[in-house]
């Protein structure tokens, strides 16, 4: 697997080992280059990591680990967002 990870090392993408994934200037690219999957529009090479050869926690969720020193840690101020939807 591989994930992207923000400036305070936030695990916000996980993808697939073989998925094509192009840090650009202005962007991130996400899919064979003939025909994108998505375009990452807020984050590009300057602010965000692309980390490869990383293994995934079993419950793995955007936002919730952050990835340091090749070590997932649970990021303390997360909070699950689909039980924020449940509560409205």
């Amino acid at each position: 697997m591989k994930t992207i990870i923000c400036a305070m090392n936030c695990s916000k993408y996980l993808f697939a080992d073989d998925k094509p994934v192009n840090m650009k200037a202005d962007c991130i690219e996400v899919g064979d280059p003939a025909n994108l999957d998505f375009i990452i529009g807020d984050m590009n090479s300057s602010n965000a990591t692309l980390i490869e050869d990383v293994t995934e926690p079993d419950d793995w969720y955007g936002c919730k680990y952050n990835y340091i020193d090749d070590a997932w840690e649970l990021c303390p101020d997360w909070v699950d967002p689909r039980l924020e939807e449940n509560q409205v």
